[in-house]
């Protein structure tokens, strides 16, 4: 067996960039019965790099959408419905259909009755985010952080503005 191992490690090519390993109770580079590692592990603990990348994508991303501003100015709306449209098409494909179905979804929730409406709008969230991660459409992520803050605020006026605000982003990707 010893044998065998000797040869795997002869005929292996070198690992480029890396130096030995390290440590460990079979000596450097050498991993027990298990196949554990022979070292220490470098890098942050498991699952700390994801966050990092998560807060720099958001980073790079567009800013958000300022509800407040959304709810007081009309031209504010179709700046960042006109926004939105640009990335639709710049990073996604074959939206419309989900779109006018989302559509569909907010209109529902507007009309439905004012004890039942952010139940409504927390689904809907739920439903995008659904869609964005089973169709891709990366574009529409500041629309579902948006629903995040109209749903807290629970304002009649915000439901609106965002219906408006969707109904904007339909008309102009058509």
């Amino acid at each position: 067996m010893a044998q065998e191992q000797e040869q795997r490690k002869e005929t292996r090519p070198p690992r480029e960039g890396r130096g030995p390993r390290e440590g460990g109770p079979h000596g450097p580079g050498e991993r027990g019965e298990r196949g554990g590692h022979g070292g220490e592990r470098s890098g942050p603990p498991y699952g700390a790099r994801g966050g990092d990348r998560d807060r720099d994508r958001r980073m790079e991303g567009p800013p958000e959408i300022e509800l407040e501003k959304l709810v007081s100015d009309s031209l504010y709306l179709d700046n960042q419905a006109h926004a939105v449209v640009s990335r639709m098409r710049d990073m996604d494909s074959g939206t419309k259909t989900q779109l006018r179905r989302l559509y569909s979804a907010v209109r529902r929730a507007v009309r439905a009755p004012e004890s039942e409406r952010q139940h409504e709008f927390v689904m809907l969230r739920a439903r995008l985010a659904y869609t964005i991660a089973r169709h891709g459409l990366r574009s529409l992520d500041q629309l579902e952080r948006l629903l995040l803050q109209v749903t807290r605020r629970n304002d009649i006026r915000g439901y609106e503005r965002f219906k408006d605000l969707f109904e904007a982003i339909v008309a102009y990707n058509e």
